[in-house]
């Protein structure tokens, strides 16, 4: 089998040394089987450039920490062959999230305020018993908490989402999605007026273009649509008819 060898482009800047202005450093490397973007940049920092900022932890698609656009498109280094692609690959960094330099953005600090702004969390009057057992629920409604809970919060959703990237105050499809998870669970006490005050109007569930591409680039191949349709619907009949 004759390996290729690899071009790849990748945008260097450093926010600490703003003097240098941002460019594009070109590499090659030589593919190997099963080869992945992580491998490869990390054939790149261990042999070429110990300069290279790029994120990772978990090296299994499992963290989300080495999201990046890969050839204009969101996607995890760790889960993308490079068999998959062109020889020829330019890699930046995802946009929206503040960069920290070269491949690297803080996605820690955007999902920290997500979540505070969405209150993901159970909201309940409960007292918690740390011996209690256990609340049970249905099947069907676990597995629906479940698939919301899947999200790795890698960021690949709000990079692609044309909203976003236009406005820094909408918090994407991994904020509704995570509004849905919480909508769906027995254990929260919410109402849909509660969840409107939140998430009902344009920096919400009202500010999606419909385009659809966090479902296209979610990496965990979440049903984001769907979600979005259940929080709109249920936003839009508060709305209308004041919630319950």
């Amino acid at each position: 089998m004759i390996r290729r060898t690899l071009t790849i482009e990748v945008f260097r800047f450093n926010p600490q040394t703003p003097d240098i202005k941002p460019y594009m450093e070109t590499y090659t490397v030589k593919e190997v089987p099963n080869m992945t973007l992580f491998v490869a940049l990390n054939t790149i920092r261990e042999e070429q450039d110990p300069s290279l900022m790029f994120d990772f932890v978990c090296r299994a698609a499992i963290c989300g920490s080495c999201a990046m656009l890969v050839n204009g498109r969101p996607r995890l280094a760790c889960k993308t062959l490079t068999k998959t692609l062109p020889s020829h690959i330019k890699l930046l960094p995802l946009p929206v999230f503040k960069l920290i330099g070269d491949l690297s953005v803080d996605t820690g600090t955007w999902f920290r305020h997500l979540n505070l702004k969405t209150q993901a969390w159970i909201h309940t009057d409960k007292t918690f018993d740390p011996k209690a057992i256990e609340e049970r629920m249905d099947n069907e409604t676990a597995l629906k908490i479940y698939e919301a809970e899947r999200c790795i919060e890698c960021g690949c959703c709000v990079a692609g989402c044309a909203t976003a990237n236009i406005r820094d105050d909408f918090l994407g499809a991994a904020g509704l999605n995570k509004i849905a998870r919480f909508m769906v669970d027995p254990r929260d006490k919410r109402s849909d007026q509660n969840f409107f005050e939140v998430i009902g109007t344009d920096e919400g569930v009202f500010g999606c273009m419909g385009l659809m591409a966090c479902d296209d680039n979610c990496p965990q191949e979440l049903p984001l649509q769907m979600q979005l349709a259940f929080v709109r619907r249920r936003m839009a009949m508060t709305g209308i008819f004041g919630g319950k």
